[in-house]
């Protein structure tokens, strides 16, 4: 199985102008997820994302997330490779979880493994 990009993450500090400001430029809808998220809709053929105001460091960045089938598994890799794991897995309820890591140059990636179907 491959390994495909499935998710995007945009961090700001204010959510509001944010959204303002990616919905002018390429017309994204967005929906409130939580106090501190909105899911990104972009409205075509492309993956979706989300829009994150953390409240605290980092407060700018933009990452992907990698669908894989055991987080644990690919965290151990990129330690393996020289990488090193930034968050360890979250669980995101009834959704899946998902992992933060640092590439050898310091790039952030996140890798996502979603609930599969019963």
């Amino acid at each position: 199985m491959g390994k495909p990009v499935v998710h995007f993450e945009i961090g700001c500090r204010d959510k509001a102008r944010a959204r303002e400001f990616y919905s002018q430029l390429f017309g994204w809808q967005f929906q409130e997820y939580g106090p501190a998220a909105m899911m990104i809709d972009t409205q075509g053929g492309g993956i979706n994302g989300h829009l994150t105001s953390l409240g605290h460091a980092p407060y700018n960045y933009v990452t992907v997330y990698v669908q894989v089938e055991d987080l644990q598994a690919a965290l151990e890799s990129v330690q393996a490779l020289g990488g090193k794991t930034l968050v360890p897995p979250v669980d995101v309820p009834g959704q899946g979880s998902f992992a933060w890591f640092a590439d050898p140059d310091g790039n952030t990636v996140g890798l996502w493994k979603p609930v599969m179907p019963a």
